[in-house]
């Protein structure tokens, strides 16, 4: 519909046919005109006291949002001001809803990569990395994978997933190794101009670790380095017998090929499970916490990009809410970054860095389902909160479950087993925010819900901070 004002009182349509809608402080009215009348509207004479749109405004209104760099990262707008590059610059710097893929975004680890590279170059060994979610661990392998290339290394990255077939998946990384890096194709030969990649000469149809072991040993003029992420998401407990096996195949023929696993675990037989018969020939490379100094280092990139800066205090904060993790410290400190620079400001304190944590906090639950948010307002979920908050600590493995025993450890002996375990069961049947799984030994327990634990375990670090 199309709307004349016939006095200063606004409204608001809903569509309607032409209605006339007395105003409550004056004798005129508003009417509503159908959207299409006879008359094209900027032909209408205005009457006096009418307000009309001009015919030559292209969009009637407020300007709609727009945004402000084109789908090539390239900010072309004029009217993009120096605070809207320096949000953009902050995201680029420190957002979080992406693994980091290049080196001039990563920062601390240097470590762990340092590691990597040794046990890549020196020690030829095949390498596991593992630790938490959202410790780093994606980041660091495609940093590494950059770091690789340069050094003209063959790097194929494959991310895995619960339905991950052994066959396909070597199938698929094969066809990504040109043909001329195998011993049996000559350069000037037929197969050399062809442009072949290795997965040619597999079999047809499935096959196993020995038949690929037979074609990677053939790799010649470079060294092939495999990435499997997220390795724990793997149910297939064949795909992961014939990954040992292949780690073993290589290793005993020395061949130019490495595996380097990443997933999440607690140690590394979590990830590989207990082969001795490789375990000389696999290192294991844990991602621990960052220190604080890394934490700041993560921090700085943010502040020379957005040409902020990051109090003392707002850096505490942050360390604390984030635990050493850098993707807790690059999504608070982007947010915290995004409030001083809407406030005009440039310097980051404490203040910002807590409603960061809020809004993080807000925006975790809303993310929840609703029957999910029932329950943990629940007062049995109030009661038992710091129980929920060290059972979210102790489900820190790769697949969530936990025992009494590791609440017990994760409390200090604050409550006894038996205590845990009556109230652990309260929230399998009562309020149902856990799930059980009965077998061999002690019962398991994990939160039927992801991304509880980590609400519970922020929530708790934001209470002990204000305190």
């Amino acid at each position: 519909m199309i709307w004349k004002r016939k006095s200063q009182a606004s409204i608001e349509t809903n569509g309607a046919a032409e209605t006339e809608i007395p105003v409550a402080d004056t004798q005129s009215s508003v009417t509503l005109v159908e959207a299409f009348p006879s008359t094209p509207f900027y032909e209408r004479p205005a009457n006096e006291g009418e307000l009309w749109r001009d015919p030559t405004a292209r969009e009637p209104g407020p300007m709609l949002p727009r945004f402000i760099a084109s789908a090539a990262d390239d900010i072309e707008s004029a009217s993009a001001d120096r605070l809207s590059r320096r949000r953009l610059a902050l995201r680029d710097a420190l957002g979080a809803s992406q693994p980091v893929v290049m080196r001039e975004a990563f920062a601390g680890r240097h470590d762990p990569m340092g590691r990597l590279i040794t046990a890549i170059e020196e020690q030829r060994v095949h390498v596991v990395i593992y630790g938490e979610r959202g410790i780093g661990k994606t980041s660091l392998a495609h940093v590494f994978a950059e770091t690789a290339r340069e050094a003209r290394y063959h790097v194929i990255y494959a991310s895995c997933g619960t339905a991950a077939n052994f066959s396909d998946m070597f199938r698929s990384i094969l066809a990504r190794i040109p043909r001329i890096f195998h011993t049996s194709v000559l350069p000037n030969s037929a197969e050399a101009e062809a442009g072949d990649n290795f997965d040619i000469m597999l079999p047809n149809g499935e096959y196993g670790a020995r038949e690929l072991a037979d074609v990677l040993s053939g790799v010649v003029g470079t060294r092939v380095l495999v990435i499997l992420d997220e390795y724990d998401r793997v149910v297939d407990v064949n795909f992961r017998r014939d990954v040992a096996e292949l780690i073993k195949n290589l290793s005993d023929r020395a061949a130019r090929v490495q595996l380097i696993i990443t997933g999440v675990a607690l140690n590394l037989d979590e990830l590989i499970g207990y082969a001795p018969s490789i375990r000389r020939n696999i290192t294991g490379l844990p991602m621990t916490p960052m220190t604080k100094a890394e934490m700041r280092e993560l921090l700085r990139m943010g502040e020379r990009a957005a040409d902020i800066v990051f109090g003392d205090d707002a850096v505490e904060t942050i360390g604390q809410m984030a635990g050493g993790s850098p993707y807790l410290v690059r999504l608070l400190g982007h947010q915290a970054g995004l409030i001083t620079l809407d406030a005009r400001r440039d310097r980051v304190n404490e203040a910002d860095a807590r409603k960061a944590v809020e809004l993080v906090i807000r925006e975790w639950q809303a993310s929840l389902p609703r029957r999910v948010q029932s329950n943990l307002s629940r007062e049995e979920a109030k009661t038992h909160w710091q129980l929920l908050v060290a059972a979210a600590r102790a489900g820190s493995s790769a697949d969530g479950w936990f025992t009494v025993d590791d609440v017990y450890a994760e409390m200090g002996g604050a409550l006894s087993a038996l205590a845990i375990e009556r109230d652990l069961k309260l929230f399998v049947n009562t309020v149902d925010l856990l799930e059980r799984r009965e077998g061999p030994g002690d019962p398991h327990f994990r939160f039927g819900y992801p991304g509880v634990a980590s609400l519970l375990m922020m929530s708790a670090a934001m209470a002990r901070l204000v305190a």
